[in-house]
């Protein structure tokens, strides 16, 4: 069975994938020094077979002094991918983010083991 007309090929799905995620390991809350992806502050990522590439994030607080910014910055690392056509992110706060949400690298970097 082959995939649907337009559909992404797997390897390259793959690809773009590892590709977005170091991309997003590009970007800083510049009030800590962690990358965005290791903070959590990613929630959702999912790219449409038109290479739109939709990104849901959080911040570490609604009123963080970026938050008119970092959604700007996340889109422009992530549409420098090669495969990713454009790329919209939209800011939730639902669920609010908390430090649950980091990874342990994260929580090595701001030594809160």
């Amino acid at each position: 069975m082959s995939p649907p007309a337009g559909a992404i090929p797997q390897d390259e799905l793959a690809r773009i994938t590892d590709d977005v995620v170091a991309a997003l390991k590009t970007v800083y809350d510049p009030e800590i020094p962690v990358d965005i992806y290791e903070l959590g502050l990613i929630y959702k990522v999912d790219l449409e077979d038109d290479r739109t590439l939709k990104v849901e994030m959080s911040l570490t607080a609604p009123g963080c002094p970026v938050a008119g910014e970092m959604p700007g910055w996340v889109q422009e690392a992530v549409e420098k991918v090669d495969g990713v056509e454009r790329a919209l992110v939209e800011l939730t706060f639902e669920p609010p983010w908390t430090p649950d949400r980091m990874s342990d690298e994260a929580r090595l970097a701001l030594n809160m083991f």
